[in-house]
Parts: C-alpha cells; sequence; structure tokens
C-alpha cells in the first residue's frame, strides 16, 4: 500500500529550549530581586502614610487642628477606603495581574501624598489623605501573593519579614526626611517631595516585577476562587479570626504610638522637630528592622517542628513590650527612654513575618492575595482606623485633669491592647496546627 509523504508537509517542532528572546519575552527577573523591587515600593507606602506623624505639630499650628481631628486624618480618614478597597483590589489582582494592580496603586497614592501639601483646611487634607488611602489599598495584600508565588514555604516567613522592613524603614525615611524638610522649607514641600519621588519608581517597578506565567488551560489548577469563596474557607477557620484580631489589637496600640510619640516629645520632652526626627527614626530603623527580621527568622525556625509557633512567636514578644514600653513612656530622661524604647519596638514588629506567612498557608495559592486583604481589613480597620484616634480622642478627654501629660498617660493606659494581643495569639497556636494548608509540591 502507498503511504502518503508528509515530510514536507509539517515543518519540524520549535526546540523545546528556545531562548526567552527568540519568543519575544524577556527573562524573568530573579526572585530577590523581585523582593528589593517590592520592599522598595513597601518603603514609599510607609514613607506617604507615616509623613503625616512628623508633621503633625507644624499641620496642627497652620491648620488649627485639635488632637482629635489629628487622630481622624491619621487613622479614620486613611484607614475607611484603606481597608475596604483592599478586598476588592486584592481578588482583582488574583484574577489578573497583581503586577499592574501594585503599580497602578503607587502611581495613585503618591498623587495624593503630593496634593496633601495643597491643603487649605481640615476637610482639604482629610480629602487628600482619602485619596493616599485609596491608592495604599491595592499595594500590599498583592505584594504578600508576589512573593507567595516567588519562594517556597520553608522561605516565606523570612521573604515576607524583608518585605516587612518597609515598615521600620519606610516610617524612619518619613519621619527623618519630613522632619528635615519641614524644617528648612515648610510642611506642604515636604508631602510634595515624597509623592513625586515615588511617581518616579512606578515605571522602573512594573519593569521588574512580572505576574507569574500561568499554565497552560490543560495543565491549569482550580482558577483564582471568588471572593465570596475565599471569605466562606475562612470564616470556617478559627486561626484566621484569633490572628486578625489579634493583629488588630497590637496594631491599635503599634499606630497610635507611632503616631503621637513625636507628638509626646515635643510636649513632655521639650525636643524639637529636628531632634524628635532623630530620635524617632533611630529607634525605628534600629529597632524596627531588629524586630522584623527576628520574626521571620524565629518563624521559619520553630515553625518546622509546630505551626504553632507562628502565633506563640508574637504572643512572646508583646508580653516582653509591654512592661519596656511603660518605663519608656514614663521616663523623664531622654537618652534613658531611647534605650527604653529601642527593645519593645524590636518587639512590637515581631509578628509580622509569622503571621502574614501564616495567613497566606490558611488558603490554597491562588485565594492568597485575596485571604491577605481579608486579614488587613480586619487588622487596619481596627487598628490603623481606630487606635490613632482613640489615643488622641483620650488624650483630649484627660487634658483637663493631667494637662499637657494627658497624652503620656494615655499612651499608658492604651498598652493593655498589647496584653490582649498576646493572649488571642497564643490561642490561636494550636489551631494552626490543624488548619495549616501544606502545598502540593
Amino acid at each position: 500500500m502507498a503511504t502518503l509523504d508528509t515530510s514536507r508537509a509539517a515543518p519540524p517542532p520549535a526546540p523545546a529550549s528556545a531562548p526567552a528572546s527568540a519568543l519575544g519575552e524577556r527573562k524573568a527577573a530573579s526572585p530577590n530581586l523581585v523582593l528589593a523591587m517590592l520592599l522598595l515600593v513597601y518603603i514609599f507606602n510607609f514613607v506617604d502614610r507615616q509623613i503625616l506623624a512628623i508633621l503633625a505639630a507644624p499641620i496642627q499650628a497652620d491648620l488649627d487642628l485639635s488632637d482629635a481631628q489629628m487622630g481622624l486624618l491619621g487613622g479614620l480618614a486613611f484607614a475607611i477606603l484603606y481597608s475596604t478597597l483592599g478586598v476588592p483590589l486584592a481578588s482583582l489582582a488574583d484574577r489578573t495581574s497583581r503586577s499592574w494592580v501594585i503599580t497602578g496603586s503607587l502611581v495613585c497614592w503618591s498623587l495624593f501624598t503630593a496634593m496633601c501639601g495643597l491643603a487649605q483646611g481640615f476637610w482639604h487634607i482629610f480629602l487628600a489623605r482619602l485619596g493616599v488611602g485609596i491608592g495604599e489599598a491595592g499595594g500590599v495584600a498583592p505584594s504578600y501573593a508576589v512573593i507567595g508565588d516567588h519562594f517556597p514555604s520553608e522561605r516565606r516567613a523570612f521573604a515576607l519579614s524583608i518585605y516587612s522592613l518597609g515598615i521600620p524603614l519606610g516610617s524612619a525615611a518619613g519621619v527623618l526626611a519630613g522632619g528635615y524638610v519641614a524644617a528648612t522649607v515648610d510642611w506642604r514641600a515636604a508631602f510634595a517631595v515624597v509623592g513625586l519621588c515615588g511617581l518616579l519608581i512606578a515605571p522602573a517597578f512594573k519593569f521588574v516585577v512580572r505576574d507569574r506565567p500561568k499554565p497552560a488551560v490543560a495543565d491549569r489548577g482550580p482558577a483564582a476562587p471568588t471572593l465570596g469563596a475565599v471569605a466562606r474557607v475562612l470564616a470556617r477557620k478559627k486561626a484566621f479570626w484569633l490572628l486578625s484580631f489579634g493583629a488588630a489589637s497590637s496594631s491599635m496600640l503599634g499606630y497610635g504610638l507611632a503616631f503621637w510619640l513625636p507628638s509626646l516629645l515635643q510636649r513632655s520632652f521639650a525636643l524639637d522637630l529636628v531632634h524628635t526626627s532623630w530620635f524617632i527614626g533611630a529607634v525605628l530603623l534600629i529597632g524596627g528592622t531588629v524586630g522584623v527580621l527576628l520574626g521571620g527568622i524565629l518563624a521559619d525556625k520553630l515553625g518546622k517542628a509546630d505551626r504553632a509557633f507562628y502565633g506563640w512567636v508574637p504572643a512572646m514578644a508583646y508580653t516582653v513590650a509591654v512592661p519596656l514600653f511603660a518605663a519608656g513612656i514614663w521616663t523623664s530622661s531622654v537618652p534613658l527612654a531611647f534605650l527604653l524604647f529601642l527593645v519593645p519596638q524590636a518587639l512590637a514588629y515581631v509578628w509580622l513575618g509569622p503571621v502574614t506567612s501564616a495567613i497566606q498557608h490558611l488558603v490554597d495559592p491562588p485565594a492568597r492575595a485575596t485571604a491577605s486583604a481579608l486579614f488587613l481589613l480586619i487588622n487596619n480597620l481596627i487598628g490603623l482606623g481606630g487606635g490613632i484616634y482613640a489615643l488622641g480622642a483620650l488624650s483630649t478627654a484627660l487634658t483637663p485633669v493631667y494637662g499637657s501629660e494627658a497624652l503620656r498617660m494615655s499612651m499608658l493606659f492604651a498598652l493593655v491592647l498589647y496584653l490582649v494581643a498576646a493572649t488571642l495569639m497564643a490561642l490561636a497556636g494550636p489551631f494552626l496546627r490543624r488548619e495549616w494548608v501544606d502545598e502540593v509540591k
């Protein structure tokens, strides 16, 4: 029987190892470079978020604002849309492009930060802070998911700790840069400078950070679940609720102290703006950096033997931090206060690596950004939205009794929040053993 010659009918298959350039694709950046770019963006996230704290005194003087109004600007104005919009934006990132959502968010919050410098009254700056919150809503949760895509489970807590260095580094940079620019020019220029710097790094970020390629349709696992589906999974997990409300309790105090400590140093320790920025910047940079890294290292090391340590490590850190913070707030000596604040500031940041990693292990990989956003919704709406305002309002209420020392007493009373956080984190440990989702290799 004659056979059909097909030797010229079909071209030979393309080599499996064809270089990426031949396929019109750019080589993917290394995980460490991706992490470095995410960290840089997160630094700007916190520079733009925390610069308001060091500028509180000149803003209050210029716009005639009370402590309660400043508490609204630092907390509720930012947290309302930051917390609520973070969930749909994270769901969008899971289902479309995480890198594009982060890039667009960076552009948005940088523009509104610059606009804060144009404010002529309370409502002007309140609306600008709302805009900063809208932009930053799409930054953190998708970044957690990008890190989850690039780093294996046994290295993820440390990688997330490196990313979380953006909090102390960005906070310190915001305090130092904001204090310097405000002292040499004015507070309005400080907002303009940091906002424009954020816009400049957006193109570089998008060039380096790309989404991991999706597998072919035939090999693809389950599609990214809907927001409702992820919420239903997490609602059944006790570890999620305990970690979320534990973090929210600690964040009420953490954000409150970070925002009001510059004002305390100026009122009760008689420091000027520049020396206040040096004090706060050094405490955040040294203490915060050590604490963030320590938390990730301990979680990855101890968590291999027992998942419960992802909750127990933060619980122990909060418990030890309380008396040290109380001593630092109570003393009247600036050098002693600096030394006393260093250690509890480190302990206050220990939770970041363990808890953010544990949250990602309560769901399957396609749902990581959405799960992180639901966690951040609780953490930020209560912690960021309530903490700064609560300390400011309590200070206002205590002023008739304690006068210029009302803010100091407000901080001391609020330390009970760390004990609440420690209890909730400790209770979460045993549930993490049962509810942890192991990745399929």
